[in-house]
């Protein structure tokens, strides 16, 4: 089984770019409602101290974007509204990062007419652990707490789903005979 994932993985990367929705800013939440959320969870807190490179960004980057953004509210301080801005976009992009490791984990998995949450909860939680960092338990509860926006991720699934297929046809490929659905996100969908 591996050594399938491996070859399907290795003919498909010669593609130069993958689709852009596993890079979209409004896949992931970053209103200061969800900050807080995970501010409030030592758990989630945890959670996201797994995603790469998120240590880098400092011990308090959640509570000091929460401050800052209440502070400037009241200012209206040009210099500090970007800085502002500029901490919470570097947070996103960080969760972006996160995003962007789902496609790499859709490539190695043969589950492609179940829902995606399904395959990363129930079917194959080390090979996403692996691949991602997180733990099922992590990528629950940030689910949970609205990190991510569902209807995006839906779109973005989709379109890799749809970006994978063609790449492999073109090759030559025929990955999945007989597939009549493509798991999404968090639902199922007829292929055609």
């Amino acid at each position: 089984m591996e050594i399938h994932r491996l070859t399907r993985i290795n003919r498909a990367l010669p593609v130069r770019h993958p689709p852009k929705g596993m890079h979209h800013t409004m896949l992931v939440n970053v209103d200061n409602d969800t900050l807080r959320k995970i501010l409030e969870s030592p758990e989630a807190m945890e959670a996201v101290g797994r995603i790469e490179g998120w240590r880098a960004l400092g011990d308090n980057i959640i509570e000091t974007i929460i401050n800052k953004s209440e502070i400037v509210r009241g200012l209206k301080n040009k210099a500090k509204e970007k800085e502002f801005k500029s901490k919470r976009k570097l947070v996103q992009e960080k969760l972006i990062k996160f995003a962007t490791r789902i496609p790499a984990f859709m490539y190695l998995t043969d589950f492609r007419e179940n829902k995606l949450q399904d395959v990363i909860t129930k079917i194959e939680p080390d090979l996403f652990q692996t691949v991602t960092g997180l733990t099922v338990k992590d990528f629950h509860l940030l689910v949970e707490l609205k990190v991510f926006n569902t209807e995006q991720m839906n779109q973005a699934v989709f379109a890799f789903r749809r970006y994978e297929d063609a790449s492999l046809r073109y090759t030559g490929i025929e990955s999945h005979k007989g597939l009549t659905h493509y798991g999404l996100y968090d639902t199922v969908v007829a292929r055609e």
